[in-house]
């Protein structure tokens, strides 16, 4: 039987390798089954454990459905350096718009995300899915098919929401961005 200090070890390991939220079910499975109750009593001690020390840069978040190591949000001064020495590109201000648009809006296709911003988007959806913030959800049935495009888990991940509901009021983001342009189209909840 694994005592609980190597379950702890062993948790910690696998969300460090991982490369996104493991579901707390897959994360227990890697125990016998006897050992399933033990190991989520130390898992959630290893929850507790990352958020009760701030001297610790990374903590354990519950984000997409899963659980993931990440790093403390008051040293993102810090990331934000480390990243512009490293050239780790950014996303550009149309990419945050095009991504709002469809986030709020979805499933929405490439000319509506065409109407909402004014400009031609079909550069900035391309980067996006190739980034892989976004995919396509199939085809609009209208002339011409064109594709509607969703959100992923990944956008979810990179900005740290569990779901589309964490999302900040509408009214927020018109606060950043300006006026989001009316159009007959109407806002479609996730």
């Amino acid at each position: 039987m694994t005592d609980s200090g190597e379950m702890r070890a062993a948790l910690e390991a696998v969300l460090f390798v991982a490369a996104e939220p493991i579901p707390r079910s897959k994360l227990l499975e890697i125990f016998d089954e006897g050992e399933r109750q033990a190991a989520g009593e130390a898992l959630d001690e290893v929850i507790t454990r990352y958020a009760a020390d701030a001297a610790k840069g990374i903590v354990v978040e519950e984000v997409a459905g899963g659980i993931r190591l990440v790093t403390r949000p008051e040293l993102h001064g810090y990331l934000r350096k480390f990243f512009e020495v490293t050239g780790r590109t950014k996303l550009s201000m149309a990419a945050l718009e095009t991504l709002a648009i469809v986030a709020y809006r979805q499933p929405v296709t490439g000319p509506e995300v065409q109407e909402y911003r004014g400009v031609n988007s079909s550069g900035v959806l391309k980067t996006l899915l190739e980034r892989r913030l976004l995919k396509i959800a199939g085809r609009k049935q209208v002339v011409g098919k064109p594709f509607l495009y969703r959100t992923t888990r990944e956008f979810l991940m990179h900005f740290g929401l569990e779901s589309l509901e964490d999302l900040p009021p509408l009214e927020e983001i018109e606060d950043v961005f300006g006026t989001v342009p009316q159009t007959p189209l109407e806002l479609e909840s996730p």
